[in-house]
């Protein structure tokens, strides 16, 4: 489960912004960026529109952080969700093999290793989709 801060520094990073070239899209200071992303603060209700605006996110991706279930969704099908997800895993083992091999991470394979890393996100939240409902169960 990722929280605002996570989010977006995750998205940040992939859309190759530093903080100082977001700060100026969304009208703020580095620091507030900064902060942002150390979970100090959280940005006042028209910077978060912005900051969705910017990354082509909804508002709720960015602010909730919780799981949410869908009470008609069965077991099975969140695992089968799951199974779709978990197919790419042997690639993705592979290219970070890959990567890693030489020893050195370019800028090309660093941006590759933020998008791998969020697809794995993306799995560990289905993974506690399927721990809820479990306990549901």
């Amino acid at each position: 489960m990722r929280n605002f801060a996570d989010k977006l520094y995750s998205l940040r990073t992939q859309s190759g912004y530093s903080q100082e070239a977001l700060a100026e899209k969304v009208n703020v200071s580095r620091q507030a960026i900064s902060k942002w992303e150390l979970g100090l603060t959280l940005p006042d209700t028209d910077k978060i529109v912005a900051l969705s605006k910017v990354f082509d996110v909804t508002i709720d991706y960015l602010l909730k952080d919780e799981i949410k279930v869908n009470k008609d969704e069965s077991l099975d099908r969140i695992v089968l969700k799951f199974l779709g997800s978990a197919q790419d895993m042997d690639e993705i083992s592979k290219e970070l093999v890959d990567i890693m091999q030489d020893g050195v991470v370019d800028d090309m394979e660093r941006k590759r290793v933020e998008e791998i890393v969020t697809m794995l996100d993306d799995i560990s939240a289905i993974i506690d989709e399927i721990r809820t409902k479990m306990r549901m169960q």
